[in-house]
């Protein structure tokens, strides 16, 4: 009886530490702040251009604020300059995220063909992922890191089962380990694959080594748009008909 109840009081106490652990290590909290303070010469005024840019090219607000699921199923409210008009249907991106769920098909996004919902320049603010600048926001408020597993839709994450929501395990970020491996070219599965192995691994090391191959998968993004842009739509017979809404599908 004595045994019984020392175990019970065990895994009471460790499932308590498990809710009260902080989503952030110490040095991936610094290690998010030593690179946002870093960079604010080139990330303020840059966000700053394009803050004036949609003010002045498109009706509505500068900024897109979408609930997201983040660290063991937090919901947050994520931010990102808005690149499609104001209004535009997001219904399309539930369909399409179903059928990549239940199939083993690669994650291509919808608008890669290109969308007459975006703002003029849209397309390439999505390309180069400028319009998730305003997530570093969101790392400073501690609701994401720069890397990190994708924060996922409340409808997605309704659909996970236990073992997909594993990704929840580590704080969402604006680039990690599947950005970094294929993306687009990989399934919803080996997202999820990914992710938990991030979740499970991460390190310091790990986060300079995806930091550092984030750049050159952005210039690999940039160019696969723009010469899916260039192919004709007949070529190409996989691409969705229906375009995404602002920051509702990317894939990510």
């Amino acid at each position: 009886m004595i045994m019984v109840e020392r175990t019970e009081s065990m895994a009471l106490s460790l499932e308590q530490e498990r809710i009260e652990s902080p989503p952030l290590p110490a040095w991936k909290r610094l290690l998010d702040l030593l690179c946002i303070v870093a960079s604010l010469p080139v990330t303020l005024p840059l966000g700053l251009a394009i803050a004036a840019y949609i003010k002045l090219t498109s009706p509505g607000p500068v900024l897109f604020r979408q609930e997201r699921i983040g660290y063991r199923g937090r919901r947050f409210w994520c931010l990102k300059f808005r690149t499609m008009r104001v209004n535009a249907d997001t219904s399309c991106h539930r369909q399409h995220l179903q059928q990549l769920m239940r199939s083993d098909a690669p994650m291509i996004k919808l608008d890669v063909k290109g969308d007459p919902r975006l703002i003029r320049g849209g397309a390439f603010l999505r390309a180069t992922g400028l319009d998730e600048l305003p997530q570093l926001i969101n790392v400073l408020r501690g609701e994401m890191s720069l890397v990190g597993p994708r924060p996922c839709l409340p409808y997605e994450y309704e659909q996970y089962d236990a073992w997909a929501r594993q990704r929840c395990e580590a704080v969402p970020g604006l680039t990690g380990l599947w950005q970094v491996s294929g993306k687009n070219h990989t399934t919803f599965r080996r997202m999820i694959e990914l992710d938990i192995q991030y979740a499970r691994t991460k390190s310091l090391w790990m986060d300079l080594r995806i930091m550092a191959k984030t750049f050159s998968a952005l210039a690999a993004q940039v160019r696969e748009t723009r010469a899916a842009v260039r192919t004709p739509a007949s070529s190409s017979p996989t691409t969705p008909a229906v375009p995404a809404a602002n920051g509702a599908a990317k894939a990510a």
